[in-house]
């Protein structure tokens, strides 16, 4: 295997890249703070709304934000962006736990909310840890209300109870896919009376979040609110080496593409950096990969930079660009060897990750970069000096999934999957190399710049 911290001149760079990494992931728990954060490092960074701007040329930097969940921003290259373009899109939506419409309940003395999970998680992993709440509510008179609990010091936080193992001995000898159901996955959320004796601790709750927020019940009908882990970001490990943190999946690869197209030169070709909602269920919806959103973007540059816009020259740009879907990787973990195939794994320090494809069980769901593409970006990363590796997710029949790679590659755009290595992903607390980390930074801002 290769091995990243030894392609790293200077320790201390990669050490201290992933400090302003952990504070990202800090301040940047869901999709929203995520554009917060994503907007204000490219405004201080000399990038502007496109759509302040009535023309383009080389050198000039712009972003536009998507339904406040995904945001692009670009660099004006110095070549007609019908000549294509570099992309690299990531996503930076995690699992985690939505409230439902209605989700506020009394039960044996104690209010609770109920949930629908999002994405792909084990549910029993959620259970007797701290959770925050954080998202938006949307009142009956349209004003938006900015949801943030547990994310304080001294805040107080949220968390789902879990069977005493004195008594659990009916679920553990369940399935783990059958111990637990979406429907258990129920927060708690209070328990003193109300100070008048006919109301209950529900209504007490409702006062409460009336006196904190200043929202009523009906108000959840038309609110964003997500739990997510409360615990920091850190460094893990006796020697600092590795980061451990919620949403890393796949907040990594967004936060080093953001830095990467922050720190390149001007480049030969319009650099775009794409950061997507909704990649954990499909990449459906407005905000998500499979939405206009991207295409409308690009079409936008053609048109501030020629003058003109011409929908031949929207199919030349995407058909002559690049992209590199940037998503994690699973890591060979030492633990659980038997559901990987060693040859073909990734492993943590061992550099960024290239896959070939992604999908599941005969490759469904992927895009399976040709030769040609896979042969220019190797080329590519050696001509950096970019510590890189190859793997697969699994074995081949173990089972699989996908990235945005598919959606982009519909779009006739060359696509590879490019991204960190993790052990534990989709788990409330995911872990990957500080090297690895600090090389995606650096392949990203190379592929930005060639």
């Amino acid at each position: 295997m290769t091995c990243a911290w030894k392609n790293i001149k200077d320790k201390n760079l990669a050490l201290t890249f992933s400090d302003g990494y952990i504070d990202f992931l800090n301040k940047c728990k869901t999709e929203r703070t995520c554009i917060e954060f994503v907007k204000s490092s490219a405004e201080a960074n000399g990038f502007k709304d496109i759509d302040a701007i009535s023309s383009l040329k080389a050198g000039d930097k712009v972003y536009k934000v998507n339904r406040g969940k995904n945001i692009i921003l670009a660099r004006i290259g110095k070549e007609d962006i019908v000549n294509g373009t570099n992309i690299i899109a990531s996503h930076i939506d995690s699992p985690r736990l939505d409230l439902k419409q209605h989700p506020l309940y009394e039960d044996s003395g104690l209010a609770l909310f109920k949930t629908h999970y999002y994405g792909g998680l084990k549910k029993y992993q959620w259970t007797a840890i701290p959770l925050s709440l954080i998202g938006v509510v949307i009142d009956a008179e349209g004003n938006t209300i900015n949801v943030n609990l547990g994310e304080d010091e001294g805040d107080p936080v949220l968390t789902i109870t879990d069977l005493l193992p004195h008594l659990a001995s009916d679920q553990m000898s369940k399935k783990m896919t059958e111990a637990f159901t979406g429907e258990d996955l129920n927060v708690l959320v209070g328990s003193m009376p109300h100070d008048d004796e006919e109301k209950t601790v529900k209504d007490a709750i409702l006062d409460t979040i009336k006196e904190k927020y200043g929202f009523d019940e009906d108000d959840f009908i038309s609110a964003e609110l997500e739990i997510v882990p409360s615990f920091k970001a850190v460094s893990v490990g006796l020697d600092s080496s590795m980061v451990g943190s919620y949403g890393q999946d796949d907040r990594v690869c967004a936060y080093t593409s953001l830095m990467g197209i922050i720190d390149c030169a001007d480049t030969n070709r319009t650099a775009i950096c794409y950061l997507a909602d909704k990649e954990e269920i499909g990449s459906v919806g407005n905000t998500g990969m499979m939405s206009r959103f991207f295409e409308n973007f690009v079409a936008e540059i053609i048109e501030k930079s020629k003058g003109e816009y011409n929908d031949m020259y929207l199919r030349r740009a995407l058909s002559a660009s690049m992209c590199i879907s940037a998503d994690v990787a699973v890591a060979l973990d030492p633990n659980y060897k038997s559901v990987s195939e060693e040859k073909n794994s990734a492993f943590i320090g061992g550099g960024l990750t290239m896959c070939k494809y992604t999908g599941a069980r005969g490759k469904y769901s992927t895009s399976d970069a040709n030769a040609e593409f896979v042969g220019k970006i190797r080329r590519m990363f050696d001509d950096a000096g970019i510590a890189w590796q190859t793997a697969e997710l699994g074995k081949v029949d173990q089972g699989g999934g996908g990235t945005v790679a598919q959606f982009i590659a519909n779009l006739d755009v060359d696509t590879i999957d490019v991204g960190v290595a993790l052990l534990s992903m989709h788990a409330p607390f995911e872990i990957a190399s500080k090297a690895d980390v600090y090389t995606a930074y650096l392949g990203y801002k190379a592929f930005y710049e060639a």
